[in-house]
């Protein structure tokens, strides 16, 4: 009940993913990332312990292909679960288990991998990556968004999705962006509306954490955390 897009910015070294699902807090189970290591999602019947594992796999130095192999080898229930990685060299790879009971799709593009479950057809995952790819010339963020657009515009799930995130790192041991909208209506929307929001003043939760002393209050004091 899940589709998502992870990649690697070759221009900045970003990695990152957004995902939307039909189920709740598909943000807190299924997206994995680790500044200057990779991505991970783990979806359907979602094993969260795969997260943490994948990352420490990658940051070991395995491959994409080589990390997801190892997640199937050591999971009890591999024919149910679905599996994506991109590894610091922008490789890419994923596993659809073949007991899934729906349309599990995947498709890999140029450091990007999209993978889909319960999907309304076998095109999503698809329209995905064709949706980064051509947003090539829009800064990350917004190439993630457009692939989640495009998952939605190409019939996204067989149920309403409830819940979208974005999670993208950078140079640091924390986020860059850690967004998410749960139980809502139309969350990819939603979740493009909270990153207009948050792009203003993204740098400034970077400059409070290494230089918190040059800082000036915000006019909006509701944004000051």
């Amino acid at each position: 009940m899940t589709f998502s897009l992870s990649a690697l910015d070759r221009k900045t070294g970003m990695f990152g993913i957004a995902v939307a699902s039909s189920s709740i807090a598909v943000g807190n189970r299924c997206s994995w990332a680790r500044a200057g290591t990779g991505v991970i999602a783990t979806q359907h019947r979602t094993d969260i312990r795969c997260g943490p594992l994948g990352l420490d796999l990658l940051g070991k130095g395995f491959s994409a292909s080589e990390t997801v192999d190892i997640l199937v080898a050591g999971s009890e229930h591999p024919n149910l679960r679905q599996f994506a990685a991109v590894d610091r060299d922008g490789r890419t790879a994923f596993f659809n288990g073949p007991d899934i009971s729906s349309i599990a799709t995947a498709h890999q593009g140029d450091g990007c991998v999209s993978v889909g479950n319960f999907m309304a057809n076998d095109q999503v995952t698809h329209a995905m990556v064709r949706g980064y790819e051509t947003a090539a010339d829009m800064a990350f963020v917004e190439r993630l968004l457009a692939s989640l657009d495009a998952g939605v515009a190409a019939g996204g799930e067989t149920q309403p999705a409830m819940a979208a995130a974005l999670l993208v790192v950078d140079k640091h041991a924390w986020p860059l962006v850690d967004l998410r909208v749960d139980f809502e209506l139309e969350p990819a929307t939603k979740l493009r509306s909270l990153w207009q929001s948050y792009e203003p003043i993204v740098d400034r939760f970077i400059t409070q954490v290494l230089e918190p002393a040059t800082l000036k209050p915000l006019i909006n004091s509701a944004l000051q955390v």
